[in-house]
């Protein structure tokens, strides 16, 4: 039995890190991506992103398509004095994030916030028209 399951299995250091996962269908969203979560509300979408440390200069929204994207970059600082890392968690470099938004949203009233190392993204919805019947009249040839 103990042989079909992989020995890294038990190493949840190499589980956990992206470049080594035998596993990647169980673990969606990768390690060293920031946590978003996306909500709505009867007139907006809210998009919050997770970001301590990174400079809001340093992030980029946009919207295509229907899809929000979130680009970051966190720069390592140069060490001075070389240390001996019993462990290193804290992750530096870039993210980026895609999520397809549930409606569309008006591009020119979209705002963004970072508080506490947390980005806010409030887009509104676009109102949806009444339909309207129209009626086709149907000629004889």
């Amino acid at each position: 039995m103990y042989g079909l399951i992989p020995r890294d299995f038990f190493d949840l250091d190499k589980v956990f890190d992206n470049e080594s996962s035998q596993f990647p269908e169980l673990f969606p969203i990768k390690v060293n991506e920031p946590a978003l979560d996306l909500y709505e509300t009867d007139k907006e979408i809210v998009a919050e992103l997770s970001a301590p440390g990174f400079d809001p200069d340093k992030i980029e929204a946009t919207i295509e398509d229907q899809c929000l994207r979130i680009k970051g970059t966190m720069e390592k600082e140069e060490e001075k004095k070389k240390k001996e890392y019993w462990r290193r968690e804290i992750r530096k470099g870039s993210f980026e994030r895609i999520i397809r938004l549930p409606s569309p949203v008006d591009e020119k009233k979209i705002k963004a916030s970072c508080k506490k190392g947390v980005l806010v993204i409030t887009m509104p919805k676009i109102s949806k028209t009444k339909e309207k019947t129209v009626k086709i009249k149907v000629e004889k040839e």
